[in-house]
């Protein structure tokens, strides 16, 4: 069974939230995978984890060497770094089945976009009917993650 939780975006934005659960993977000795909706997010990504800190950097690629990377950005199915952890962001999806092997899954979505909503409920159904974890986190007032 994969856990699979969802953080909803209220008063965080994407750019704000990813890289820091991705320090949180990588500290667990965990591979990523960020499936994201588009090639252009994909390369706003790969320009923010180069540079979101001054004194630190997410090691990550986004080109066809994805089995040694730590952290592998795409907008396919594939995880050709056999990660623990799968990320979707910017509207990609996951079926649920194909995610078993894996320790979690990570949904990150827009609460502003109904879209968004609509696609993460649909997901935590289908999630939940595979027999799968599901938690759902949102961020409080003072910002911090709590599970609902």
């Amino acid at each position: 069974m994969t856990e699979v939780l969802f953080y909803h975006l209220e008063r965080a934005t994407l750019e704000s939230v990813l890289p820091g659960l991705l320090e949180k993977t990588l500290e667990r000795g965990w591979k990523a995978v960020v499936r994201a909706g588009s090639n252009e997010r994909i390369e706003a990504l790969d320009a923010l984890l180069w540079a979101f800190k001054d004194e630190a950097f997410i090691p990550h690629g986004a080109g066809p060497d994805g089995e040694t990377q730590p952290v592998w950005l795409t907008i396919s199915d594939e995880m050709p770094n056999e990660p623990e952890i799968l990320f979707l962001v910017d509207g990609a999806a996951a079926d649920p089945a194909k995610i078993s092997g894996l320790k979690r899954c990570v949904m990150i979505f827009n609460g502003a976009e109904e879209t968004a909503v609509s696609d993460a409920r649909t997901f935590w159904k289908a999630s939940a009917g595979s027999g799968h974890d599901v938690t759902y986190w949102k961020q409080s007032p003072k910002g911090r993650w709590e599970k609902q």
